[in-house]
This record gives C-alpha cells, structure tokens and sequence, in this order.
C-alpha cells in the first residue's frame, strides 16, 4: 500500500545542533533498543530559523509493531490478557482503583465481537485511520499527525503535537494487543528534542520547556530524517506551550504503568527531563498564590480566550503532573530535595484550587453577597470580587445540587465559565474531593443539553459573544460564538470525559455520550469540533480525519468496556493531603432547580 504524505507549507520552525553531552548520547543509546532512532543530522549553516518545504513520512504501521523488544511484550502480556465482553462494576470516588483486580477473559477483545455490529465497524475504521497518521523516524514509529485531511492546506496539522498524541498514546497502551513502541519512541524523542536550545528572537526559552510539536524531514538525497521542532515561535500569538511538559510526565507515568516497565523513569535522562520540568515550575518568585501563571494561549485553547492568569486547565494539569512526577522521581541528584518541594506544592494548591475555585450554590449566594474593600487575614472576600460582576448567566446555570471548579481566580476577577478539561481532570487526579467529584456529574446531568448537547463535549460554557467576544478575544474570527474554543463542541474530549465519569462511578453517562458520538462521527468524517448551542453543525474550519477525535473514541471505548485501563490516568486521593472545609450543596434539597 502506498504511504500517504502529507505536505508542509512554508512552516517557520527552528532546528539546531543536537546537545553532545554525555546525557544525550545515553539517552539516544536506549532510543536505539527499539528502532535504532539516532540523534538529529547537521543543521542549517549558523541558522536559528529557517524555511522548510518538504513531506512527512507518514507509513501504515504493522499490525504487530515486529521491532517490539521481548521484555516490553513481556510486560505488556498481561494488558492484553485482562479485556472483558461486559461492563464491570466500576469504581466509585470512594473505591480504591489500586485494588480493581479485574477478572481475565480470553474469549472477546475491546475491539472484537463484544461490540455490535456497527459499533465493531466504527472501531476497525478508527484503527485503520490511527494507523495511517503515524509518522517515522529512521524507521521506527515517533508519533501521529495531528490530521490526515489533504483536501485543505495543512498549516501544523501535519505535526506531531505533544498534546495530540496524548490520546493516541493512550489508545495503544490499551489496545487488546498493547503497542508501546511508539510511546516509549515518542517520550525519548521528545525528550531530546527538550535538551535543544530555544530561542525566539533574541530571547531563549527555559531549559525544560518541552515542544509544542515536532516534524519529520525526510532527506531523499542523503537518505536520512531531520526533526525540526516549535517551541511556540511558530505557534499562534506565540507563546510557549506550558501544558506540554505536563502530558509528557503524564504519559511517562501511564507507559511506565500499562508496561509495569520503570526502567525507562528510572533512566538519568529521563529523572533530568522531570527535574528541568518542574524546576520552571517550582521556581520561587513574586506569587503569593501556589496555582501556576500563565498567558493566554498556552494551553489547549492556544488562542486569545481571556484564559490569562490561573486557569482551571493548568492548573489541574499541573497538579496531576506534580503527583505523578512525585511517584517517577529518585532521590539521586537532587530528587529529594525536589519531593519535598512538590509535597509542600501539592498541599497548598490543592486547598487553593478546592477552596477558591469551587462554586455551588451556597457558595455562588455567599459570592452574591460579598462585601467589598475587606482587609486583613479577617478579610472573607480574599480576592474583592465585586458582586455585581457575577454574569446573569450563571444564576439560572446553577442548579441547586451540583458544582464546578470555575476557569480562573485572581485579584478582583473570577471567571466562572465551565471548562470541561479542567473539571474532568481535577476528578482524575483527586484535586476534586469526592464530594466535588460528585457534585461536578450532577452539574452535567442536569445541564446535558448546555455542556453536552447533540455533538459531546463543550470545551466551555458559554460562548462569548458581541461586545464581549470582541473585547476579550481581539475579533478572533475562528472563535465565533459556538465555535472552537468559544463554546465549539470537541469529540476528543470523550476519553476524558468518559475516564473521569468511571472514576465518579458514573458510567451510564459516558455511555450516553459514546452513543451519540458513534451515530454521526464516521459519517462526518471523524471531524475536529462541531458548532452550534447544540454541536450539530460541523465546524466551520474543522479539519476532517482529525487524529484525537479518532483516538479518543478508541480509549473511551476501551475504558467503558475495561474499566481497569483508568489505572493508567487515575490517581487516588492523597490522605495526607488536608481537605478544606466546605458549604456543600448536599445540605440543600436534591431535587434539581
């Protein structure tokens, strides 16, 4: 079969020496166990910055990925070996997921004859198009483009993103057949790339800033392939990718527990990339806040959304990354020293975020009656909130019984719009009390038409429109109202909707949502989001065959029938960590307003 390409169109991106230091070359030494993936050729001459156009490489990936070492597919047996035919019971908020044993069974795949007919149909079309987005380095499989739709120009969707692939990961540490070549080639490539100067400008980057993305280069002439990766220079606004190094650790974590492989974080290369990651992120400064600061368009909504400050998606990223890298870290070389820093981190964010960030109804009727101009630690209003700035909308958006982590707090501001990406996060990595966790699936059940409509999911709650829309996202012409991230509905929000609905011991509702997906997205072309109040309409300038709108449906499938794959992306609560005391809406009435 001849190998699809995908054309780069005068891409600005910058490439550099590799890094000779003894770290690197181990680190490319281990690369080569599973696919020979050697360090980055020549540079341009004396250039930061250059102009590339050329093809990606993308081939179809064998059904077995035959360069698999022995131990990885010894430690990935026993991932293939536990999928199941029905729906186990699934976890509540309260249960112990270290201790969800499930019971093996060989007689169905998660993606078999378990499924119906139209649903087993839709899975093997996800899987043939999965494939088919893959890119390769030197011959060994690095990652997945960000789309496969030739019919518009590519711009960057013919990139492999940090944050894209994350669900593609994901969907190849669970399948049936476990694959974690590609993941295991995608953390060591990335975390070279990280040891590359960048610089913008005249300005150089911090040393732990992971990529936005990277590309492949094929050289017909000389017969080898060139990475060039984006920091952010060529990414919209220009502004570095913070949540970048955060999936990295995240997916380290998840690769390291599907495999139950640790030789891989325990490498120094890898301890060194967490460390520089976190070191940008632990620095000590001028905030009196322990939540993460950051710019507009750092995250993923990389545009102009008036997301500027604390918001809820960092913040929740950041957390889970902190746990996780708490859990991968050895006190060698300053590790130690580094655990107590995220201790001591984790603790203060998690009250800030549970505390300062939570809404529900008592606590939206305290907010309504706020006094202003308080001072002293006696003060009750921290942040002087003006009362009068709440919008009318979220007086008739809150029900009596439920709650949600709003989008950013800061001096004289709250943003109280819902992000979904935030709130479903916070479950997953116990930020949410079991509690919160709880109220934040009542809030969805009672506002499914608002959060989840015809198309799942809303990335946010509501859309800004007029005045507003031009005021806080400069007349930004592809974040309409209802559109994108302004409201827009994404399908590859499902795995995380769907992981932390498990999580909740809420299944049905993912369920719900996996069904109404499954009617239209094949038909729609696997598209990237949906417009419209309700998602009916395909985005306006929604690339088709989008890679994490087909990979997201596979590991939602994966979990709901598998359960036990949300060990992969789940962390139970933290019993040291102390609970802050809250008006909980469960005192009132519970029927719904």
């Amino acid at each position: 079969m001849a190998s699809p390409v995908a054309s780069v169109q005068n891409v600005c991106m910058f490439q550099v020496d590799d890094v000779d230091d003894e770290d690197s070359m181990t680190m490319e030494e281990n690369l080569d166990s599973t696919a020979a993936i050697e360090e980055v050729s020549e540079s341009p001459e004396h250039s930061d910055a250059f102009i590339v156009s050329s093809e990606v490489v993308v081939r179809e990936v064998p059904t077995k990925l035959e360069r698999a070492t022995t131990s990885d597919a010894c430690q990935s047996r026993d991932l293939s070996e536990i999928a199941v035919s029905s729906l186990k019971p699934s976890p509540s908020v309260n249960a112990n997921l270290e201790s969800f044993d499930p019971t093996p069974s060989p007689v169905h795949r998660l993606n078999g004859s378990a499924n119906s007919d139209n649903s087993a149909a839709l899975i093997e079309e996800a899987w043939e198009n999965l494939r088919k987005s893959i890119v390769f380095y030197k011959g060994a499989p690095v990652g997945t483009l960000a789309a496969l739709d030739h019919s518009v120009e590519a711009l960057n969707y013919n990139q492999v993103f940090v944050r894209d692939f994350f669900p593609s990961g994901l969907a190849y540490l669970m399948k049936g057949d476990a694959q974690p070549e590609i993941v295991k080639n995608f953390l060591l490539k990335t975390l070279h790339l990280q040891g590359w100067e960048k610089r913008i400008d005249n300005f150089t980057l911090g040393e732990g800033v992971m990529p936005a993305s990277f590309m492949v280069m094929p050289d017909t002439e000389r017969g080898k392939d060139t990475l060039i990766a984006d920091f952010g220079a060529s990414a919209i606004g220009r502004v570095a990718p913070v949540d970048s190094g955060f999936w990295w650790i995240i997916l380290l974590r998840s690769y390291t527990k599907s495999t139950r492989d640790h030789t891989l974080c325990e490498m120094p290369e890898m301890q060194r990339g967490i460390r520089l990651i976190l070191n940008l992120c632990l620095a000590d400064g001028f905030d009196t806040f322990p939540t993460l600061l950051c710019a507009d368009g750092c995250s993923m909504i990389d545009r102009r959304m008036g997301i500027y400050g604390y918001p809820i998606e960092i913040q929740a990223l950041f957390f889970l990354a902190l746990r996780c890298a708490r859990q991968m870290l050895k006190p060698e070389n300053g590790g130690k020293e580094l655990m107590e820093r995220i201790d001591k981190r984790i603790t203060a964010l998690s009250y800030h975020i549970r505390t300062y960030y939570w809404l529900d109804f008592p606590q939206l009727n305290n907010i309504y009656r706020y006094r202003t101009e308080e001072y002293s630690h006696t003060a009750v209003n921290k942040f002087n909130v003006i009362p009068e700035s709440i919008p009318d909308w979220v007086f008739d958006f809150m029900p009596l019984t439920g709650g949600y982590f709003i989008g950013n707090v800061s001096p004289a501001r709250m943003d109280f719009r819902w992000f979904l990406i935030g709130n479903c996060i916070a479950i997953l990595s116990s930020l949410a009390t079991q509690q919160q966790a709880t109220a934040i699936m009542e809030l969805i059940e009672k506002r499914w038409e608002l959060l989840i409509g015809e198309m799942p999911l809303k990335i946010s709650y509501p859309a800004l429109e007029s005045h507003e829309w031009r005021i806080v996202t400069g007349c930004d012409p592809k974040n309409t109202r209802w559109s994108y991230h302004n409201g827009g509905s994404w399908p590859v929000l499902l795995w995380l909707f769907t992981a932390a609905c498990i999580k909740s011991g809420k299944p049905h509702i993912a369920k719900k949502a996996i069904e109404q997906i499954e009617a239209r997205i094949s038909k729609d072309g696997w598209p990237e989001y949906y417009d419209g109040k309700k998602g009916l309409y395909i985005g306006k300038q929604a690339r088709k065959l989008q890679t994490w709108s087909i990979s997201g449906y596979l590991v939602a499938k994966m979990m709901i029938e598998n359960p036990s794959n949300l060990l992969m992306i789940s962390l139970e609560e933290d019993k040291k960590i102390a609970k802050p005391k809250l008006t909980r809406s469960v005192s009132w009435p519970r029927d719904s307003s």
